[in-house]
């Protein structure tokens, strides 16, 4: 279960756009990040998307897509026109179907190589949508199916869009905005399908016109409550709210790797239910998910910058560079869902799956020198704002290898750090089950 956060450049330091999310999905469904180049396309021409083919446009944008591994589509990405969407799911009284079709990640990626504009790219899922409805698996581990909601913004403006089924519901964003995995439009709105509210009464969502809220009327009670993410959403929001004016990289990478303060520490092994904004899987049914990927991006007139980790759990990652227009670094062999040590995806498992056996006395051997690293990370990007295309990317490449090379130290420092505090039995059971799945070196 994810969460999307923006903030305009009206509550921002620098008057940028900032945008951030988590990509939560299956532990072993490997997270991809990845570079597409603008292309051109014949005539007649079509777009295999994760399940179906549909007609491509002419022309595509070049795209950075975070991706799981498996799909065609995107959690989170942007364009070389200064987009950036995040995508989340959410629970509906509508009916789910279930045969192959479009998934939310597919809308994500078409709109992203399609659009020039955050309202743009809305009116553009909205058309899909209508056009092909959404359907499909969207789990990797097991079956999942669900609705989808989708921040998107650019360098001047940010929209939500919540849809059930075919229906949608659209807000526009005026400073901050974050969603979860739950509808948070209510009854204010700019923009929504002809029939909304009628389509509502008939099915009887709600009694009559007068008292129709949107989220009430088409939220699903149960998978919304154990998802968890009003809890979240309502802590985001209320952050980034209380934050308006000082907001910047530091303050939402910091959110993305938010646990909530427990007494005598937070551990991944603390609870069956509920799920943090950094989210760590555990013993199921409900927490079978964590945090495979995480990016913040800043859109201005200035240039765009993205920071992905490109691996899972941001709590134990690293924030590096990207520039959109200078490509992404050589990051190994293309993550599935087994261990491969070639898999700069896989390599960080190793660290990740090491710092769980004992998380607050292993996080400490390597939190500081990550800190010191990341934030050294930063300074320099900020510098090569108008350097060349050759020296930005030279810069990315340099941030992904030390980082490469610090986690595999990490690892090794970890792996002889005594366990102060074993975590629970069945913490460590769901744990050498995911490990087995995955092939998982011991």
């Amino acid at each position: 279960m994810c969460d999307t956060l923006v903030a305009l450049g009206n509550a921002t330091t620098d008057g940028s756009v900032l945008f951030a999310k988590n990509s939560n999905r299956d532990p072993n469904e490997a997270h991809q990040v990845v570079y597409v180049p603008e292309a051109t396309h014949l005539p007649g021409s079509m777009v295999k998307c994760t399940y179906i083919s549909i007609p491509q446009v002419e022309k595509t944008h070049a795209v950075l897509l975070a991706k799981p591994f498996w799909i065609w589509g995107a959690e989170m990405g942007a364009n070389d026109q200064g987009v950036v969407i995040g995508n989340e799911a959410v629970f509906s009284r509508e009916p789910y179907g279930k045969e192959p079709g479009l998934i939310g990640m597919d809308f994500l990626r078409l709109a992203l190589e399609r659009f020039c504009s955050a309202k743009d790219a809305l009116l553009g899922i909205v058309a899909l949508l209508e056009q092909y409805g959404q359907s499909g698996n969207c789990g990797y581990g097991h079956s999942l199916y669900y609705h989808n909601s989708f921040l998107i913004a650019d360098r001047k403006e940010a929209w939500v869009l919540e849809t059930a089924g075919k229906q949608w519901v659209a807000e526009k964003v005026k400073d901050v905005r974050t969603i979860s995995n739950l509808y948070t439009i209510q009854t204010e709105w700019d923009m929504a399908s002809p029939d909304l509210v009628d389509y509502a009464l008939e099915r009887k969502y709600c009694k009559d016109r007068s008292n129709f809220n949107f989220a009430k009327c088409y939220s699903d009670f149960i998978y919304t409550t154990f998802a968890d993410g009003r809890r979240r959403q309502c802590f985001t929001s209320s952050t980034l709210n209380k934050s308006k004016g000082k907001i910047n990289f530091g303050l939402l990478m910091s959110l993305l790797r938010n646990h909530e303060p427990l007494p005598g520490g937070w551990s991944p092994d603390r609870g069956i239910i509920g799920q943090d904004v950094c989210a760590h899987a555990g013993f199921g049914p409900i927490r079978i998910s964590q945090t495979t990927g995480s990016m913040v991006s800043s859109l201005s007139s200035e240039g765009d910058i993205h920071w992905v980790t490109a691996t899972s759990t941001p709590c134990t990652a690293i924030f590096k560079p990207v520039w959109l227009d200078a490509g992404v670094p050589d990051m190994g062999a293309e993550p599935g869902g087994e261990y491969n040590p070639d898999s700069l995806w896989w390599r960080h498992e190793i660290l990740q799956r090491e710092v769980q056996k004992d998380y607050k006395t292993r996080l400490a051997v390597f939190i500081k020198e990550r800190d010191l690293l990341e934030t050294a990370f930063l300074h320099k990007a900020l510098s090569l704002k108008t350097a060349s295309r050759e020296d930005r990317r030279s810069f990315s490449d340099e941030c992904f290898r030390q980082s490469s090379e610090a986690e595999r130290r990490w690892a090794e420092s970890v792996k002889s750090a005594p366990i102060k505090r074993k975590p629970t039995l069945y913490h460590s059971i769901a744990w050498q089950s995911f490990n087995k799945k995955a092939n998982i070196p011991r």
